[in-house]
């Protein structure tokens, strides 16, 4: 298998739903988790390591629909919103259908595949109890 590595760094501004934080924090195993070097917290006090392992679950999940090929489940990490603000390249998308429906074009359809995704390096900084900011790369391989 060929690596097509794309532009691999990536950069989330989190807002951290505790209802997320609260649903199954063990369970599933990645590359994400697996590759992740151990997540610096701002501050060091408690519950950072239930936010910071909330937000790594949350980054699994969307690792493995996505090497399901469920785009739909891959954007469950992301704001639900038209606010959304999604950049590619030189392509701006604003809201989540619009980002859902790049992710479609771009990598579902005749002749397209989704490859296998992996995350790491993972950094996150969390800003508040709500919110973090989380930093990485990304690894997308293609079978061609």
């Amino acid at each position: 298998m060929k690596h097509t590595r794309l532009p691999a760094l990536f950069l989330f501004l989190i807002i951290v739903i505790t209802v997320q934080l609260e649903h199954g924090l063990q369970g599933s195993q990645s590359a994400v988790q697996n590759q992740a070097p151990r997540a610096q917290s701002q501050d060091a006090g408690t519950g950072d390591t239930e936010r910071d392992e909330g937000i790594k679950h949350l980054l699994v999940q969307q690792v493995e629909a996505w090497n399901r090929g469920e785009l739909e489940g891959f954007m469950g990490g992301y704001w639900r919103s038209p606010d959304l603000t999604f950049f590619s390249g030189a392509t701006i998308s604003n809201g989540w259908q619009a980002a859902l429906n790049r992710y479609k074009s771009r990598y579902q359809g005749t002749g397209k595949e989704m490859g296998h995704l992996e995350f790491q390096d993972l950094g996150i900084n969390l800003l508040s109890r709500q919110a973090a900011f989380v930093t990485g790369k990304w690894e997308l391989t293609m079978s061609d």
